[in-house]
């Protein structure tokens, strides 16, 4: 159970510093697709912050302790932060690209560990963030095609 417990808080390590990023590129954002984006990064970290709050209860309901400070978060993260800057959306979209993929890789990590432990509550809330993550990620694609 340690294993699944300190995979569930580097994912949430890595929700937490993703929202961020995604509401620094919210404020930054430029363009001519400014106001499409915009709204779109607003709806991207809306969603991962409820997905934080889901899964810090879900460490707790195992017994475990979620990570709660800044400085745990970027200890534990695979996702980088964005700069302050301006940004456009290719960059936009390729970098939350890469990070939507390493959140769809840490659930599938976690999935496998959570059914290898018959760990069954676990194994269906990642079912959902494999789901979601997934959709999001051939949207993505195919915006940037």
């Amino acid at each position: 159970m340690e294993n699944i417990l300190n995979n569930l808080n580097t994912f949430l390590s890595d929700l937490n510093v993703f929202y961020r990023k995604l509401q620094n590129y919210h404020w930054n954002i430029k363009g001519k697709d400014f106001f499409v984006i915009h709204s779109k990064l607003e709806e991207y970290y809306n969603e991962i912050n409820s997905e934080i709050d889901e899964v810090a209860e879900h460490i707790l309901t195992l017994g475990g302790q979620p990570l709660g400070t800044l400085k745990d978060y970027m200890n534990e993260t695979k996702i980088t932060e964005a700069e302050n800057k301006k940004v456009d959306s290719n960059l936009v979209f390729s970098e939350i690209t890469k990070d939507f993929s390493t959140l769809l890789q840490d659930v599938v990590e976690i999935k496998t560990k959570a059914d290898e432990n018959e760990e069954y509550k676990t194994s269906a809330l990642m079912d959902s963030f494999v789901e979601s993550y997934s959709k999001k990620l051939w949207m993505l694609k195919q915006s940037m095609e």
